[in-house]
């Protein structure tokens, strides 16, 4: 499995950087070797509030990201919006919803998201709602 580029939001608020070889949606925990070193730690899926699948660390905070579906290109998937319990709002699809997993993965609907896809964790969820 080739590194993929992640950040990952902890309940707490905590974030950390990095690459993981091992992330699957099925496992309760993974790997997350972190930016500018040769550390790796292990990651609890329970702990996080999502991870976040990017195309680079850095980001644009000056970006302001669609949340309409009516600007950008149809996607496949149930179209949602996700509130979480620390009040972020992210809008998107969903293929892989299904409430008895620990979360679901989940793409932005602008496309030019830093966010290639996110894994939600159900309990950091606030509110789901269709659109």
């Amino acid at each position: 499995m080739e590194p993929v580029k992640i950040v990952i939001r902890y309940a707490d608020g905590k974030t950390i950087k990095g690459f993981s070889y091992n992330f699957s949606p099925n496992k309760h925990l993974f790997h997350i070797k972190l930016v500018n070193t040769d550390e790796v730690v292990e990651v609890l899926i329970k702990e996080l509030k999502a991870v976040f699948f990017v195309r680079d660390f850095a980001g644009n905070p000056s970006y302001d990201e669609w949340k309409q579906f009516d600007k950008g290109p149809n996607q496949p998937g149930r179209r949602i919006e996700v509130t979480f319990t620390d009040g972020e709002v992210l809008v998107g699809s969903t293929t892989g919803y299904d409430p008895q997993r620990l979360g679901f993965s989940f793409s932005p609907v602008d496309p030019n998201s830093n966010n290639v896809k996110v894994f939600v964790i159900f309990d950091a969820v606030k509110k789901i709602r269709y659109l």
